[in-house]
C-alpha cells in the first residue's frame, strides 16, 4: 500500500465518539423495538424483568352487563363517534381442546349454545361469538372452561356474562338443524378454526345499545351490527392470552334438555335412532297450538311457504314442493307450521315438481326423488328430520336417507317404524329406539339474532 493510500485508510477509520456511539446504538436498539411495538415480546433474558412486573399487575376486573340509559338512535350515534383503533389486529392463535372425550363433548356443546343462542343461525356471527369464548378461555381474567367462561354469573338473576344463560332464553329450544350446525361449527373451533376478524376481542355488544364497560376498552372490529373490544394495554395484548387451560369440563345442567353428554350421570338416557342419532328431546311442534286448517281447496296452492301437491283425508301426511333455497333450518320451519297440533304427522317434499307425487299412495319414483321428510308419531315417541343428501348436501351429519339401490321401496327409504301412507303397516313401532348410551365425543323457533351480549 503506498503512503497515499495509508493516508486515505487511515482517514475514514471511525474514531474514538464513532465507536462509542455505535456501541450505545446496539445496546439501545432492543428497549427502541420493545418501546416502538405495540405488542410486548415474549420473555428472554434481556426483558425478564418487564414481563415479571406485567404479570405482577393483577388483571381488569370483569365487569357485569349493564347499559347506559339511551334510545338505540342515540346509542347508535354515540357508538360511531368512537374510532376503531388503529392499532395491529393480529388474529388469535388455533384453539386446540386437550381434555378427554366427554370434556371434549361438554365442551362442544357450551360453546355452540353460545354461538347458536347469541348469533342465531348466522355462520359469520356464531364464529365470532365463539372466538371470543375461546379468547375468553385463555386470559386470566376469566374461568378456566369453556363451559365456565359461557356460563359465568348464570346463577344470578343479572350480571351474567352471556345474558342468554340468564336471561330465560334457553326455555326456547333450537331447531335440531340449526342445532347439528352450531356443534359443527363448535367443534371445527376446539380443533384449531379461528375467526381472525376479531382478533384477541374479549367483548362484544350491538350498535344500539351503550354498555358502561365500552368507554374503557379498544374498539377493533365489527361484525354485522356488532362491535367488538378488547382491553387497552398489556391485558389486550396476545402476550396475556398464554395461560393453560385444564379441560375437565363441568356438567351444565341447563344444556341437559339438549345435549345428552350435560345429563346428570343417572337421568334417564335418550331415545336413539338405529343409525346412532340422538332423537331430539324436545319436539320441533307445539301440540298445545291449534293444527294448520288444510282442505282440498288449498291443493296446487302455496300453503305455510310451500305448494301442497297432496295429502291423506286424514290429514296426517301431505307432500309439498320446497324451494332447495330454503335450506335444512327452512324445511323444518315448513314442518313445523304443517305439523304443529298432530301427534302423528308426516311432512313429505320434493324439489322437482315433475317427479313429485300428485296423490297418495307414493310410487317408487316419487320415494326416490324425495328431498326431505319429517317423520312423528307422539305416542312412539318418534320424532325425525330426514334429507336426501344426493340434494342438500348441507344436511345435518347422521340425518340422511337410507337408500338401497337394488330395490328402491318405500321401506327403504325411511326407517319402518315411520311407514309412508300406502306402506304395509308396521306392528310395533317402538322397535327402531333403543336405550343405550350415544357415542362419546363431539359432531353431532330460531332464537334471536345476536343479542346484545357481553
Amino acid at each position: 500500500m503506498t503512503p497515499a493510500m495509508q493516508r486515505g485508510a487511515s482517514a475514514n477509520r471511525p474514531g474514538p465518539l464513532s465507536w462509542i456511539a455505535a456501541a450505545l446504538l446496539i445496546v439501545a436498539l432492543p428497549t427502541l423495538v420493545a418501546w416502538l411495538s405495540p405488542y410486548p415480546a415474549r420473555p428472554s433474558a434481556g426483558n425478564h424483568h418487564r414481563s415479571i412486573a406485567r404479570r405482577e399487575i393483577p388483571p381488569p376486573p370483569v365487569e357485569p352487563v349493564a347499559f347506559r340509559d339511551m334510545t338505540p338512535e342515540t346509542a347508535r350515534m354515540a357508538n360511531a363517534a368512537v374510532p376503531f383503533s388503529t392499532a395491529p389486529n393480529p388474529a388469535a392463535r388455533p384453539f386446540r381442546f386437550s381434555g378427554d372425550l366427554p370434556s371434549l363433548a361438554r365442551a362442544t356443546d357450551c360453546l355452540a349454545a353460545a354461538m347458536l343462542y347469541e348469533a342465531g343461525e348466522d355462520p359469520a356471527g356464531e364464529r365470532a361469538v365463539g372466538q371470543v369464548v375461546l379468547n375468553r378461555l385463555r386470559h386470566p381474567a376469566f374461568p378456566k372452561t369453556v363451559c365456565g367462561v359461557v356460563f359465568e354469573g348464570s346463577e344470578r338473576a343479572t350480571g351474567c356474562q352471556f345474558t342468554f344463560t340468564c336471561d330465560g332464553a334457553m326455555a326456547r329450544m333450537p331447531a335440531p338443524a340449526a342445532w347439528q350446525r352450531a356443534r359443527k361449527l363448535a367443534s371445527a373451533m376446539l380443533d384449531g378454526a379461528v375467526f381472525r376478524q376479531v382478533g384477541y376481542s374479549t367483548h362484544y355488544h350491538t350498535d344500539w345499545v351503550v354498555p358502561y364497560w365500552s368507554s374503557s376498552l379498544e374498539k377493533v372490529t365489527a361484525v354485522d351490527t356488532h362491535l367488538f373490544f378488547r382491553w387497552q394495554g398489556w391485558w389486550g395484548t396476545p402476550g396475556a392470552f398464554l395461560r393453560r387451560v385444564n379441560g375437565e369440563e363441568p356438567r351444565i345442567a341447563a344444556l341437559a334438555g339438549i345435549s345428552p353428554e350435560h345429563k346428570a350421570p343417572d337421568a334417564p338416557l335418550p331415545a336413539i335412532s338405529p343409525d346412532g342419532v340422538a332423537l331430539p328431546a324436545v319436539s320441533l311442534v307445539d301440540d298445545s297450538a291449534k293444527p294448520l286448517p288444510i282442505d282440498a281447496s288449498q291443493v296446487g296452492r302455496r300453503v305455510a311457504g310451500a305448494r301442497l301437491l297432496a295429502f291423506t283425508e286424514e290429514d296426517t301426511s301431505f307432500a309439498v314442493l320446497l324451494d332447495r333455497a330454503g335450506g335444512p333450518a327452512g324445511f323444518e320451519t315448513i314442518a313445523r307450521l304443517y305439523c304443529t297440533g298432530r301427534p302423528r304427522c308426516r311432512l313429505l317434499g320434493w324439489f322437482d315438481a315433475e317427479s313429485a307425487p300428485r296423490a297418495f299412495p307414493l310410487n317408487d319414483a316419487s320415494v326416490a326423488s324425495m328431498a326431505y321428510a319429517y317423520l312423528r308419531t307422539k305416542d312412539a315417541g318418534i320424532e325425525r328430520s330426514l334429507y336426501n343428501c344426493t340434494k342438500i348436501p348441507n344436511a345435518p351429519l347422521g340425518q340422511c336417507m337410507k337408500r338401497q339401490a337394488s330395490e328402491p321401496t318405500a321401506a327403504a327409504a325411511l326407517p319402518t317404524a315411520m311407514p309412508l301412507p300406502g306402506a304395509p303397516k308396521v306392528e310395533r313401532e317402538t322397535t327402531i329406539l333403543r336405550s343405550v348410551r350415544p357415542p362419546t365425543g363431539p359432531g353431532a323457533g330460531a332464537p334471536p339474532a345476536f343479542p346484545a351480549k357481553p
